[in-house]
């Protein structure tokens, strides 16, 4: 039984984060990859979508230069011959300010001759903003 695509993709994206050598991933990416974060694109210019090779190793290397991944651990993992999905927490420091943040993740992910082709993840961006921010976000009520 060969390795699923998503576990060398996986350890090759943190190695790449932690050691903030994103042209490491390359040879796994597929030319045409269509990556997106979902989040505040305003306060985290990194997030958002992307398309092509040098587009995402680009985005890869803004996430490294602002973040250091800490720790991480699988929630959840569900895997398809050619995709995979799973829910994840992520222990983080904002390299600017030595701030730890937590965060979670769902990401699905899809590969072509086991390389990334398509990648979705959403973040729960209000808990994300928080933190960065340190403070609490105070909404109005909008219902009684």
């Amino acid at each position: 039984m060969t390795e699923h695509s998503l576990w060398r993709f996986s350890r090759a994206l943190h190695r790449a984060l932690s050691e903030r050598r994103p042209e490491d991933l390359a040879a796994l990416l597929d030319d045409d990859v269509d990556w997106a974060i979902y989040g505040p694109i305003d306060m985290f210019p990194f997030l958002g979508a992307r398309r092509g090779k040098a587009a995402v190793l680009d985005v890869v290397g803004q996430i490294a230069d602002n973040f250091q991944v800490r720790k991480f651990e699988r929630e959840t993992v569900m895997l398809g011959v050619d995709s995979a999905a799973s829910m994840m927490r992520y222990s983080l420091t904002a390299v600017d300010s030595n701030k730890p943040i937590s965060l979670r993740i769902a990401h699905f992910v899809r590969f072509r001759a086991g390389r990334l082709l398509s990648m979705r993840v959403l973040l729960d961006s209000f808990d994300l903003v928080e933190q960065t921010l340190g403070h609490p976000i105070h909404l109005p009520k909008i219902a009684s």
